[in-house]
C-alpha cells in the first residue's frame, strides 16, 4: 500500500536545519528496505502559487492556499505492507528530519 508522507514545518517553532545526514541515513534505510518511491523537499510558501480555474477565468494568487504556522516542508511516498509498517517509519521520519509527520494512505 503507498502512502503520502508529509513533513509538516512550523513558522514559529521551526526544526533544525542541520539534519540532513539524519535525512540522508533515513532515506538509504527506506531504499535499502524497498520501502522508498519518491521524495523530496519543497521550496518556502512565499514560493507558491494558487491557481483557481472554477469560475468563468482563472485567479491566480501568490502565496500557499492557506496561511498558517504550520505548513507542507517536505513529502515521501512509501510503498509499505501495511499502516503499522508505515507509522512505525513515520516515527523514525519524525527523528531524523526533527519535524511533525503526517501519513495517509492514497486512495
Amino acid at each position: 500500500m503507498q502512502y503520502l508522507v508529509s513533513v509538516i514545518d512550523d513558522k514559529v517553532d521551526p526544526g533544525s536545519t542541520d539534519r540532513m545526514p539524519q535525512i540522508d541515513a533515513f532515506n538509504d534505510k527506506l531504499i535499502a528496505e524497498g520501502y522508498w518511491v519518491f521524495a523530496g523537499g519543497l521550496a518556502d510558501t512565499d514560493a507558491a502559487t494558487v491557481i483557481d480555474n472554477r469560475g468563468e477565468k482563472p485567479v491566480v494568487s501568490d502565496g500557499p492556499f492557506i496561511e498558517s504556522k504550520e505548513y507542507l516542508a517536505g513529502l515521501w511516498v512509501w510503498d509499505v505492507p501495511d499502516l503499522d509498517v508505515a507509522l512505525a517509519l513515520a516515527t523514525e521520519a519524525s527523528e531524523a528530519c526533527d519535524r511533525k509527520i503526517e501519513v495517509r494512505p492514497f486512495a
